[in-house]
């Protein structure tokens, strides 16, 4: 696996990933919101405004109404458990691909102690049990409980998980793999309680080959973030790096990726083919710099955030300790400055008006402030709110 003759700097890879993100400019507002979270290999909607911000801010005039059209309307979007086990938006028809690529990452060791367990034999069973009972019905998670323990056995609610007031039954280990096989989507709340039901009707029941479906999710994952690396690929997903590390030798010694140069080191992979980077003329007195400028404001646990590596040029100096938990990207809605992280912002709503803090971490020239100010417009208007913009201090903690 030798490096090509192509070299890549972090100012090229950042304006390409600007530009296939829909961050360098957004993209027409005929293009369906379900095509844009395709883009961005999924919307993270543990908290779900974050997630209609995300995609909103990447479609011309789209609102939050737009999102939750598709996702409850059109059925176009489904809200399931996407990659790293956690809550996402993804495209419908894709469920397929994401089943056949997910479940095919090895679930690795247990976090919960050898007595709280499931072995496999009753997890099968447990995610077997969710998608009947959830055959053409809307469950709470109360009531979906009540199904599961029926139809496995007393075992399954056994009270032994660590949970945020209190204890959880076993069979909850397990809720994201019935996700993944394709036999859980979240449905409409029903006052304020989740629910859940089966996804939308795609052709689940005869999903890709493993193998091909892998193949096909990481060329999209490399050309979304490109270039990448197996151990960054294996962040993206909560998988093992050595796992990672055998499908991108795979991949490669079948010609499906190649490796560049990147920063100086190798070790970094595109998808064969796809190396045209914008120039990166920086060095250039008479030239303008790649297309990864302006000001933008990310929420919550944006998909950019999340898988865009190396995460040392991303958070620069002062934001990697100021807009990251722990190493950890998401925590913190951020502040973005020609394509690298320069501060972070919070919004607090109060009816039809919100208020949107932005702590820069710098001074901000003339353009920056302007930008700014259309930034949180445009926050305001893809959540149907009149915004505020206050420049200070941001005093909430992370994921407040």
């Amino acid at each position: 696996m030798t490096a090509t003759e192509t070299t890549v700097t972090w100012a090229e890879a950042s304006a390409r990933r600007f530009e296939r993100q829909f961050l360098a400019s957004p993209a027409p507002g005929s293009t369906p919101v379900a095509e844009v979270v395709s883009t961005m290999l999924g919307a993270h909607a543990q908290v779900l405004s974050a997630a209609e911000a995300s995609v909103g801010l990447r479609r011309s005039g789209a609102t939050r109404a737009d999102v939750r059209t598709a996702l409850w309307e059109d059925r176009s979007l489904v809200k399931t458990f996407g990659p790293r086990g956690t809550v996402h938006l993804l495209p419908t028809h894709e469920l397929p691909l994401w089943c056949a690529a997910l479940s095919a990452v090895p679930t690795g060791l247990s976090p919960f102690s050898s007595g709280a367990r499931l072995t496999e034999e009753q997890a099968r069973q447990v995610v077997a049990a969710i998608g009947d009972a959830l055959d053409g019905t809307c469950l709470t998670m109360d009531e979906l409980s009540e199904e599961v323990v029926a139809r496995t056995g007393p075992w399954a609610g056994d009270l032994v998980m660590p949970a945020f007031q209190g204890m959880w039954p076993r069979w909850r280990q397990v809720l994201h793999r019935a996700g993944w096989a394709g036999t859980l989507s979240f449905g409409p709340q029903r006052g304020r309680k989740v629910t859940y039901t089966r996804p939308p009707a795609v052709d689940i029941a005869t999903p890709p080959d493993a193998d091909a479906a892998l193949s096909t999710f990481v060329s999209r994952y490399l050309h979304a973030y490109g270039p990448s690396t197996p151990r960054h690929f294996a962040k993206w997903l909560a998988a093992p790096v050595g796992w990672a590390t055998k499908v991108f030798r795979d991949l490669a010694a079948g010609g499906a990726i190649e490796e560049v140069g990147f920063e100086g080191g190798a070790g970094w992979w595109v998808t064969a083919g796809d190396t045209d980077f914008p120039q990166d003329r920086s060095q250039k007195r008479d030239q303008p710099l790649p297309p990864a400028r302006g000001v933008r404001l990310l929420p919550y646990f944006d998909a950019y955030l999340i898988a865009a590596q190396p995460r040392e040029r991303l958070f620069p100096g002062e934001a990697y300790e100021r807009a990251l938990a722990g190493g950890q990207a998401g925590n913190y809605p951020v502040l973005l400055i020609d394509g690298v992280v320069a501060g972070v912002w919070h919004q607090r709503r109060s009816g039809r008006r919100t208020t949107i803090t932005v702590e820069p971490l710098k001074p901000l020239t003339t353009r920056q402030e302007r930008e700014l100010a259309e930034q949180a417009e445009r926050v305001g208007e893809v959540l149907e709110a009149k915004p505020e913009l206050v420049v200070g201090k941001v005093t909430v903690g992370a994921h407040a």
